[in-house]
């Protein structure tokens, strides 16, 4: 698996000068996967937000610091929310000078995940939450059928959610989250019921792991699927997800609090 080479500054295996013009259209927050992440914050009023990317999923009722080593990516960012140029693996940060830290859909993206992991348990007081996937079964979805290829760089590129648990010490739960039919946070699960979504360039341009395959890959997953949903071959192999008002997939919060004393 190769990477494209970086060229804003990006940290870890994306370049997201290429990638990220589509974030903010196809990657907004879902409310549900919100209201999951801001339970997990509990009360926590100043929150560290690490690999913020365009700023989905901050909670906007407390304060909360960026970290955002892609200029691509801090450029699609609001005037008024700005991020600190830095990245996961060395926080310019005091010790515990937040009440909690963050991470959603970019602990996969760091060159050192302990390291990176650590560092956000350093500055921390409270919670540290952590949205990923689990590669153990990200693989498990109908796209494996069409474009084998990209889920195989999704699944090896996210760090085992037990590995993550036990980076960040202390008292760790993990958290199925489950992804809602209409879900707007457009990551390749996100299309499980709705397929012809994901013929749009836009739609695979704003998942990471399009990146890693060609072009001629890409053109065989759209041919193929294109030609089962008119056939309607992938209805009745997987039509019942249309159904389905969410889907139990990989999706994963480990929250890890500060050990309680003995």
């Amino acid at each position: 698996m190769t990477a494209r080479p970086h060229t804003d500054g990006s940290a870890g295996d994306v370049d997201y000068s290429s990638l990220a013009h589509g974030y903010t259209v196809y990657r907004r927050p879902d409310p549900r996967i919100e209201k999951a992440i801001a339970s997990a914050l509990g009360d926590a009023r100043t929150v560290l937000n690490v690999g913020a990317g365009a700023g989905s999923y901050e909670p906007l009722d407390r304060t909360v610091t960026a970290v955002e080593p892609s200029a691509s990516m801090r450029a699609q960012r609001p005037a008024d929310r700005p991020a600190v140029d830095a990245t996961a693996e060395s926080l310019p940060f005091e010790n515990d000078t937040f009440d909690a830290s963050m991470a959603t859909f970019s602990v996969h993206q760091w060159s050192d995940v302990d390291a990176g992991l650590a560092e956000m348990r350093r500055v921390a007081r409270g919670p540290v939450v952590i949205l990923s996937a689990d590669p153990a079964i990200v693989e498990r979805f109908w796209l494996t059928d069409y474009c084998p290829e990209v889920m195989a760089a999704e699944a090896s590129r996210y760090p085992d959610i037990q590995r993550i648990a036990r980076a960040l010490g202390g008292e760790a739960t993990v958290v199925v989250v489950t992804v809602p039919f209409d879900c707007v946070d457009g990551f390749n699960q996100a299309y499980f019921g709705r397929p012809e979504l994901l013929l749009e360039p836009g739609a695979r341009a704003a998942n990471s792991a399009w990146s890693f395959v060609g072009a001629g890959v890409e053109e065989r997953f759209v041919r193929d699927l294109t030609a089962d949903l008119h056939s309607g071959a992938w209805d009745e192999k997987y039509g019942y997800l249309r159904d389905q008002p969410e889907f139990d997939g990989a999706l994963r919060l480990v929250v890890a609090r500060q050990a309680s004393p003995a």
